[in-house]
């Protein structure tokens, strides 16, 4: 007889596609190399507002792509720290590069799968979370990769304050109706939207990106906005 698969078993399972593209610029590689080990989050970390003293919040983006929407919000809001998470190299440099630009003081990234740094965290440190077009995975033999499982969920719960705002956006119908169903099933998140405009129409903090103008989807980016309880 054989044991279920552990939780770490079943982390094992990547969520993500390549982690490696085209070769980074000398300026890129520069900043990879200053810039991610001062920036980046330290390992077993517990308390994310021990990387932000004086803020008010921290918020959390897991997949920023190419950083255009984490420098953005970092910008308009200087009084909140924020946690990027992106295991795609090109990404990452990109994202360093808009940090550096615009000596953004109140990021900090993490080049790797974002589930065991929300494991980690202690309870309610998280007061926002953004989950903006994660790798859709829409073959069917694929799906069991996507991001959005009971164990992530659990782990993201955990990781929330009550009262704290959950956004997730995708462009590929299956991605849409599993991920707001799993959502609403594990309990803890609160949907209110009333109208199709509410999840047709993006919300008007939203911060647009690259991946989301070339329209590599199956529908038009469905938004779900919740909040925990």
């Amino acid at each position: 007889m054989t044991d279920a698969p552990s939780s770490q078993n079943r982390r094992a399972i990547r969520t993500f596609g390549r982690v490696g593209g085209r070769a980074l610029s000398s300026r890129q590689q520069e900043l990879v190399e200053r810039r991610l080990p001062e920036l980046s989050v330290p390992e077993g970390l517990e308390d994310p507002a021990s990387l932000f003293p004086g803020k008010r919040e921290v918020w959390l983006e897991i997949g920023f792509g190419g950083g255009e929407h984490l420098a953005e919000q970092a910008r308009r809001h200087l009084d909140v720290g924020l946690i990027g998470c992106e295991p795609f190299i090109e990404g990452m440099a990109k994202a360093l590069t808009q940090i550096e630009e615009d000596g953004l003081a109140n990021v900090r990234v993490l080049m790797d799968d974002a589930r065991p740094l929300l494991e980690g965290l202690a309870p309610a440190g998280l007061s926002r979370v953004f989950i903006l077009f994660p790798d859709p995975w829409p073959k069917k033999r694929q799906q069991k990769r996507r991001l959005i499982q009971p164990d992530f969920l659990a782990s993201l719960h955990q990781a929330c304050r009550p009262g704290a705002r959950v956004r997730f956006a995708t462009d590929v119908a299956s991605y849409a109706d599993e991920a707001l169903w799993r959502f609403l099933q594990h309990g803890g998140f609160d949907w209110h939207a009333k109208e199709a405009s509410d999840w047709r129409i993006a919300p008007p903090d939203h911060v647009t990106t690259r991946y989301e103008t070339k329209k590599l989807g199956d529908c038009a980016p469905v938004w779900l906005d919740f909040i925990t309880s």
